[in-house]
């Protein structure tokens, strides 16, 4: 196992991390205010999901072909903009409804997909998983030393990745939950919940803008 000192500091690192404005918590927030709590937690659970695939190709060594392949970076990432678009469309043509019509509407596979592909397809997240676990590992602990317990480079960063992915539930579900009060209260309003479809498609917009512009450094 990990030392504490190096769970605890991960562990706020990650924290911190997930709350700072970013696109996993963006949407989080969003789906959550139009759709409510629940929609909001299984959106969580997706995205989570899409971070135990970054996590397995930094583990495997297939984030660095995204690191160093233009074409692959471009693929994945365009993927990512093509399906906020889709997103962004939805949510301009939707209509109000009323917020638990919706909720029951919206299957939970559904939601779940969302957030994994929402996740899955923004390369950036497999490149900062690259730069970001190996700054906590230890390598002595990789060593045979008799005074060292044996913990390989690669246990050490799937136990890092789901510190990280502990933290990230914890945050977003906090998110989903004040998102989706806030939401419910704001789409009693016919036409309150016509401007927050027109916000949401709006940031999806802007999301799939930023994913374009991001490079590969």
């Amino acid at each position: 196992m990990l030392p504490f000192d190096t769970v605890a500091l991960f562990l706020a690192a990650g924290v911190l991390l997930s709350l700072s404005p970013g696109p996993d918590n963006v949407f989080v927030l969003i789906q959550s205010m139009t759709h409510g709590v629940r929609a909001g937690a299984i959106i969580t659970l997706g995205l989570c999901t899409g971070l135990l695939v970054h996590s397995a190709a930094v583990i495997l060594g297939v984030a660095a072909l995204f690191q160093t392949s233009e074409m692959a970076f471009t693929i994945l990432k365009l993927t990512g903009v093509a399906y906020l678009i889709y997103l962004a469309y939805g949510a301009l043509k939707a209509s109000p409804e009323k917020l638990t019509g919706d909720e029951k509407a919206i299957p939970l596979s559904k939601l779940y997909l969302r957030g994994i592909v929402m996740n899955v397809t923004n390369p950036k997240v497999s490149i900062f998983f690259l730069a970001f676990l190996p700054q906590f590992v230890d390598l002595s602990l990789n060593s045979n030393s008799i005074t060292s317990e044996l913990v390989p480079v690669s246990l050490q960063m799937l136990q890092l990745s789901v510190i990280f992915i502990i933290a990230a539930l914890l945050v977003f579900n906090i998110i989903a939950v004040l998102a989706g009060f806030m939401g419910q209260k704001l789409t009693e309003s016919e036409g309150i919940q016509r401007w927050l479809n027109r916000i949401s498609g709006v940031v999806f917009i802007g999301l799939a803008m930023k994913l374009a512009l991001s490079e590969q450094n």
